[in-house]
């Protein structure tokens, strides 16, 4: 941590949520790239409120606080793929496994999720003066929830490197990838390389109540599903979460 460029952080051994500390901080002035890690947190949330369970010592728990730049107003769902990238990279470079990002917030390894993005932002009217990406990283199996307490197969890092990760070689290394695309969010390359990392392209999928091919991203980072019909629908995050068509025997 000391060795990346960030103008402040703060740990916590315990809180209830790493993005409630950050959006507290964030609307007291922090800096852009200020980092808040929590130990434990006993009221972590993921998207759409579910909750996300977080084990001492066998995962990531943490915040990042950016400042959007004028033209990012419009890209803000960029910043959740700014964290799944960021992450999927950060594992393939350290521990050569290849990550997916499952639209438009989690990362897969082994077709199980193993991490979950949230981000939030601080208004000021219409605009956004500070986004908190937020995110909870399976390392070790004991921070993997029971069956029954997830709606889609869940794992951990362990699981496909043999050992549970170094936390805080990890999470430097995801920093690292963050901070290396902080200012090209609005890129082509960035939206090319969230696509090539996107879980179930070309695979037939659900998102809410539309099925169709995965066929990839639209330049606002909508996701495009080609229909039965020939047809091509454009999707964003309100619509739902991704499934292959397949998985919903199991989990609905």
């Amino acid at each position: 941590m000391h060795a990346l460029p960030l103008p402040a952080w703060r740990f916590y051994p315990v809180t209830a949520s790493t993005n409630d500390e950050a959006l507290a901080w964030a609307a007291l002035g922090a800096p852009e790239g200020s980092v808040v890690v929590a130990e434990t947190q006993t009221s972590g949330r993921g998207r759409a409120g579910r909750r996300w369970l977080s084990h001492p010592d066998a995962g990531l728990a943490f915040s990042v606080i950016a400042r959007p730049l004028p033209g990012e107003a419009l890209h803000l769902s960029r910043f959740t793929a700014w964290g799944a990238v960021a992450l999927a990279e950060a594992l393939e470079e350290v521990y050569g496994v290849r990550a997916q990002v499952k639209w438009p917030n989690d990362v897969l390894l082994h077709g199980r999720k193993i991490a979950g993005v949230l981000a939030e932002a601080v208004w000021e009217g219409d605009s956004p003066v500070a986004v908190v990406v937020g995110i909870g990283l399976n390392l070790a199996p004991e921070s993997v929830p029971p069956a029954e307490a997830v709606d889609f197969p869940a794992g951990c890092v362990a699981d496909a490197v043999g050992h549970p990760p170094p936390r805080w070689p990890t999470l430097a290394a995801l920093l690292r990838h963050m901070l290396a695309w902080r200012y090209r969010l609005r890129s082509r390359a960035f939206l090319r390389t969230w696509e090539r990392r996107l879980a179930y392209r070309g695979q037939m999928v659900r998102a809410g109540e539309t099925v169709g091919v995965l066929a990839g991203l639209d330049a606002r980072g909508g996701l495009r599903l080609r229909l039965p019909t020939g047809e091509e629908r454009t999707l964003f995050a309100l619509d739902g979460h991704v499934r292959a068509v397949d998985s919903q025997r199991d989990f609905t």
